[in-house]
């Protein structure tokens, strides 16, 4: 998430963890870029306009694989969630708060693969 500071991989690594512990499939954006090299501590001008819209393709991809999208707080300060938000809710979606997924545990109709935003 833009603005933030380690662009919010430790709220993304916490939220990723809360779900998997009752029982969700996550599948979390900052764990891939970090997967792929990406340095959340690297300064933030060294990225182009054509890395960003590598990592946009990436995550609108994981949101269309994904049965439902989990945002963390301050989501709508982000271009990026706003544009996975925007694209799950296109597709119909489920789009909660990290908090309210805790609120509806695993049954057979629930989804089970998330995407942390």
């Amino acid at each position: 998430m833009t603005g933030y500071p380690e662009w919010n991989f430790p709220a993304f690594a916490d939220a990723a963890e809360r779900l998997r512990a009752i029982g969700y499939d996550v599948v979390s954006p900052a764990e891939e870029d970090l997967s792929s090299g990406f340095d959340p501590l690297a300064p933030v001008a060294q990225y182009t306009p054509a890395m960003y819209q590598a990592a946009m393709r990436k995550d609108i991809g994981l949101v269309l694989a994904s049965d439902g999208v989990a945002v963390l707080t301050g989501w709508g300060q982000s271009r990026g969630a706003r544009v996975e938000v925007a694209v799950a809710q296109a597709v119909g979606l489920t789009v909660r708060y990290v908090d309210d997924w805790e609120d509806y545990p695993l049954t057979k109709n629930t989804p089970t693969k998330e995407s942390t935003n």
